[in-house]
């Protein structure tokens, strides 16, 4: 056999093997698609996916299916799509607490940083501190004050390890020098019952999709959104930087990701899907009255994500370690 043919048999060969990836890149989708919930049915995230679920399904011509795995803050959820194949046949809608504070948190069999391909960011839910309507304090000062003359008495509800309720209640005691207790609650149905009947004093890190009813009604004090700029819902409401603890900014934002090794094909794919329903009417009408936004077109983008989640890591890992926070 001649040296050349026999080289561009060789050749052949290595390259067989990536001969049906490319193909099905090219075909995807043929089937149908998983979404992974990191969190029980009905909750903020399962109705994000559900209502995305139908404008990419036109997208991809193939229909999303949900699949809720909750537990240990969201690492179950995540470990199940680190374990899946790199196809797009699996994709997460993760967030903050799956893909932040818990992996800062618990043991993870994954690496949050590198085992997964970044897809498109879906919406922000800004958070708030809030109290008991009965609460002395009228504003962030006066809250600050009244902690100071009364260290280790007022309580805070917390709603798992690692969440944004936990690690914003920690750092702002470092912040402002106080003392706060923390109580643990399954769920944010739960603390919102206490708090309403005064049994807890705060919620750091409270959805404000979720107090928005109570606002209307007066019946919790909103000291501030967690965030940099206001809320279009309660525009009267100051951010935690007006406020004075600027460094309190957080949101609890949502995601796609697939496994690591995923075909760009099949991520853009994705991508367009996601920007499709971002852009449908009735998506970013119903996204409104939940109280989500949007991010910009540009920040819908694989790269964008990317980064983001690299700057939430370096921003909130370290300070979330030096608090010592452990698994329960």
């Amino acid at each position: 056999m001649r040296r050349r043919t026999f080289l561009s048999l060789v050749g052949a060969v290595a390259a067989a093997p990536a001969l049906p990836r490319v193909a099905s890149a090219l075909d995807y989708p043929m089937r149908p698609i998983t979404i992974i919930v990191p969190f029980p049915a009905g909750g903020p995230v399962d109705t994000l996916a559900r209502l995305l679920s139908e404008p990419m399904r036109i997208a991809l011509g193939q229909p999303l299916i949900i699949e809720n795995v909750g537990g240990a803050g969201g690492s179950i959820a995540v470990a199940r799509l680190a374990r899946a194949e790199p196809d797009g046949y699996s994709m997460i809608l993760g967030n903050w607490t799956s893909f932040v504070g818990t992996p800062a948190v618990y043991p993870v069999p994954f690496d949050v940083k590198n085992d997964f391909a970044p897809v498109a960011l879906l919406a922000f839910s800004p958070l708030m501190l809030v109290g008991r309507k009965s609460l002395p304090a009228n504003n962030v000062k006066e809250l600050i004050a009244w902690l100071k003359t009364n260290p280790g008495k007022a309580t805070s509800g917390t709603i798992g390890v690692g969440s944004p309720s936990q690690v914003g209640a920690i750092y702002f005691q470092k912040l402002t020098g106080t003392q706060i207790q923390l109580v643990p609650y399954r769920g944010a149905a739960p603390a919102l019952t206490d708090l309403l009947a005064g049994q807890i004093d705060l919620r750091m890190g409270a959805e404000a999709s979720q107090m928005l009813p109570f606002l209307k009604s007066n019946s919790v004090k909103a000291f501030a959104i967690m965030d940099k700029t206001r809320w279009a819902p309660a525009p009267d409401i100051p951010t935690i930087e007006e406020a004075g603890v600027p460094e309190l900014a957080l949101s609890f934002w949502q995601a796609f990701w697939v496994p690591k090794s995923t075909p760009d094909a099949v991520v853009a794919k994705l991508n367009a899907a996601a920007v499709a329903a971002l852009a449908d009417a009735g998506v970013r009408q119903r996204l409104s009255e939940l109280g989500e936004d949007i991010p910009p077109r540009g920040q819908q983008t694989p790269q964008a994500l990317g980064a983001f989640h690299r700057s939430e890591i370096d921003k909130w890992w370290p300070i979330i370690k030096a608090a010592g926070i452990k698994p329960e």
